[in-house]
């Protein structure tokens, strides 16, 4: 299946690129999601008189996600939660625990933008967290876990 990708998708292609994908890819993530239009002569025509809006739309959302990165590069978290007497948690911090938290310090984060590729954190210490905001922008929180006193 052919697609016209509307914005950028990474590891796929820029803003007005011509792709192909599987076609359970585009029909039920690139097109819903509004990420792309099917490749036909009407879409290409309508997606070349849209092309300036969208350039300029992508524009807004790399300036907003460069000013969150700031934001978030600047942020300090620190979760309380129970564990033992070795470090070892009572459970674990996950992707949602860090977004509540970042929300809570008045950075709004969504869980996936948050990753952890090495699987929820289960020890006390401190951390550096990728936040995934932009297929362009990246930003690190600053993530300490301390025991209950």
């Amino acid at each position: 299946m052919e697609v016209i990708l509307l914005e950028s998708v990474q590891k796929l292609g820029e803003l007005g690129d011509k792709v192909t994908v599987k076609s359970g890819y585009g029909r039920n993530f690139l097109i819903p999601q509004k990420k792309a239009v099917p490749a036909t002569a009407e879409n290409l025509q309508q997606f070349e008189e849209r092309r300036a809006d969208l350039e300029a739309a992508a524009g807004d959302k790399l300036s907003i996600a460069k000013n969150r990165a700031k934001k978030v590069d600047e942020l300090s978290i620190t979760i309380t939660t129970k564990a033992g007497e070795e470090g070892k948690l009572f459970g674990s911090i996950t992707v949602r625990d860090v977004a509540d938290a970042c929300d809570a310090a008045g950075v709004k984060l969504e869980k996936s933008e948050v990753r952890l590729p090495e699987g929820p954190i289960r020890e006390l210490g401190e951390f550096e967290i990728n936040i995934h905001l932009h297929p362009e922008v990246d930003a690190v929180l600053k993530l300490a876990v301390v025991a209950e006193a």
